[in-house]
């Protein structure tokens, strides 16, 4: 049914009544998600609550910090249960373990520094749960996710949150113009997240202090090590600890317990000299050992790139940007030079520790808080 372009636009921006507006909202079982879904339906939208199982949760009820086990779906659909709007559980656990996990594992196996959830969120929820939503004839999908999406002279934009302590656009920088056009994120604009649990509090909602996740949902405490082992049984061999001038310090149990950057738990003390990891050689299997100043890089090689401009990437020589190369790191100044449409070479005007290939390279506008996209970086040196 086409939309009446003249009607005013409701808070989503559409413009048709918020009662013949459907909205698929992505429910973690959090508060975040939860707030939308409920303040959504209070606005009086034909909400439509969608949980994705990633995993077995049967074997993670147990295991806190997660986004995905098995409390989780109970809450988000108790959630629906207390407002009133539909709910629905999906099996995404295949799709997830070959879209993600798969490729987590073999990543830190090839010496790389892997972000999960990003690979999620452009793989899982802004893919297939995204194409779910559109065969629920939903008119966008809404999720719990700290960043801003506004309406600039060319369409949709990706802006940082209005709180820095909590903006996700980090994890987000791969959302597609495509995307962009049906995705909604209402918490954006929020000064923080004590703003959200009043909401959750007003609405009276169970999750109203229920506690951030803090690890990857798959990962248990944190400890990669004894995942990827059990995902790939035999594929983690012992090797040397060997100073980049050459030196064999001592060994390790395989290279997957070590990321660049990476001073403590070394196991080679008695030196004079703070010695921390510069590089991993999957193929010597050795982890290579130095002084602090060999970790600082300028230039960065960058693939797979998303980008969320105006013009096209490669239209110009280069883009002065900012950049994060670490989701907890501030945006650095930076030349962006566009090798093809989706590769560059990124120049940081001043060198930063610690690039890992793996990890992202977001683009911000410099001095301001427009997301440009980004890319990954594939190798550090």
């Amino acid at each position: 049914m086409a939309l009446d372009t003249d009607a005013p636009l409701n808070s989503l921006g559409l413009p048709k009544p918020p009662a013949e507006t459907r909205v698929v909202v992505a429910m973690s079982g959090g508060v975040d998600s939860s707030v939308v879904a409920a303040h959504l339906s209070a606005e009086g939208y034909d909400v439509v609550g969608v949980t994705l199982q990633l995993y077995d949760h049967g074997a993670a009820l147990a295991k806190k910090g997660a986004c995905c086990a098995g409390i989780d779906i109970h809450d988000a659909r108790r959630v629906a249960e207390e407002r009133g709007f539909p709910h629905y559980v999906l099996d995404y656990e295949n799709i997830f373990k070959d879209a993600v996990i798969d490729e987590f594992a073999d990543s830190y196996l090839a010496g790389a520094t892997p972000v999960p959830c990003i690979r999620c969120n452009e793989r899982v929820k802004f893919k297939d749960l995204l194409e779910t939503a559109r065969d629920l004839e939903a008119d966008c999908m809404a999720t719990g996710h700290y960043i801003q999406r506004k309406i600039g002279p060319n369409g949709p934009e990706l802006h940082s949150a209005a709180d820095p302590n909590r903006d996700q656009s980090y994890f987000l920088f791969s959302t597609t113009p495509e995307q962009l056009e049906f995705l909604r994120f209402p918490l954006g604009h929020l000064p923080g997240k004590a703003a959200t649990r009043a909401m959750a509090a007003d609405y009276g909602l169970a999750v109203a202090d229920k506690p951030d996740s803090q690890d990857i949902c798959f990962v248990p405490n944190g400890d990669y090590a004894s995942v990827i082992e059990k995902l790939r049984p035999g594929a983690v061999d012992p090797g040397e600890i060997v100073h980049a001038d050459g030196r064999v310090l001592g060994s390790h149990d395989g290279v997957i317990h070590y990321t660049i950057g990476q001073r403590r738990g070394l196991g080679i003390g008695g030196l004079s000299e703070p010695l921390y990891v510069v590089r991993l050689d999957v193929d010597k299997k050795q982890v290579v050992v130095g002084p602090k100043d060999m970790l600082a890089t300028r230039v960065i090689p960058v693939r797979e790139i998303n980008w969320l401009g105006d013009e096209p990437f490669d239209s110009r020589p280069e883009w002065h940007l900012s950049v994060k190369v670490r989701s907890t790191r501030p945006p650095r100044e930076a030349i962006v030079r566009p090798m093809s449409p989706t590769t560059a070479e990124v120049e940081l005007l001043t060198p930063e520790e610690g690039v890992s290939p793996g990890q992202a390279c977001v683009f911000y506008e410099t001095g301001g808080t427009r997301i440009f996209g980004g890319g990954w970086i594939w190798r550090g040196d």
